[in-house]
């Protein structure tokens, strides 16, 4: 667990960035100063960058999301307090953010599509000695309905549209969080229910890279 206690100063700055970016929740902002955002980045060129409000390349094509949008989407979700809630993350990727909500969360169950990313997640999971999170190749936009229902979901790429199953694995009182590219192009964050009704919508004023169906064939 050593690797995962962030370097004092640097966190001191992402956190200025992220209360200048509108974030406000204590429990979301003190898992951002604990957590090593570096522990996640595997090219050593790029673990300078990682405390910056930046998007990284990881394996498969894919990206870290800035830890300015991870913040927004995890303070989108208003997770209980006591830690007892039960959350579904669509797309794992480093495993940044599904380790950031196992501090806020019971158990994190997360679906990432690509194989070799669920392989060295699970690794990394082991070697970081994260209990709580539970991960699974498949296609994440189905979600996984033998562990729900959920407390909360958060899908970590833009949809067009939230798939309708999704928000039927919400619990009673859930929330569905999800980035969503609207008719103009524009990124919004979306907030369902488990009915599927919209809660809310608003800005969100960064590229969020898009979700794919499907597992990938490949890699």
């Amino acid at each position: 667990m050593a690797e995962l206690i962030a370097d004092p100063f640097r966190a001191a700055r992402l956190l200025l960035t992220l209360r200048q970016e509108g974030m406000t929740d204590p429990d979301v902002l003190a898992a951002m100063e604990t957590i090593e955002r570096a522990a996640f980045v595997d090219d050593p060129a790029l673990e300078a960058l990682a405390f910056e409000d930046a998007m990284l390349p990881i394996p498969c094509g894919q990206v870290m999301l800035r830890p300015s949008a991870t913040a927004h989407l995890i303070q989108a979700m208003a997770l209980p307090r006591n830690r007892q809630g039960r959350v579904l993350m669509v797309g794992f990727g480093s495993g940044y953010m599904a380790t950031l909500l196992s501090q806020l969360c019971a158990h994190v169950f997360a679906v990432e599509r690509f194989c070799r990313l669920t392989q060295e997640g699970r690794a990394r999971l082991a070697r970081l000695g994260i209990a709580n999170v539970t991960l699974s190749q498949g296609d994440g936009l189905e979600g996984w309905p033998d562990q729900g229902p959920y407390d909360a979901i958060v899908l970590a790429g833009a949809v067009s549209e939230v798939p309708e199953g999704l928000a039927g694995q919400l619990a009673r009182d859930g929330t569905l969080v999800a980035p969503v590219n609207d008719a103009a192009g524009q990124a919004v964050l979306v907030r369902l229910i488990a009915s599927g009704s919209e809660r809310d919508r608003r800005p969100l004023f960064q590229w969020v890279p898009p979700l794919i169906e499907g597992c990938a064939q490949v890699l």
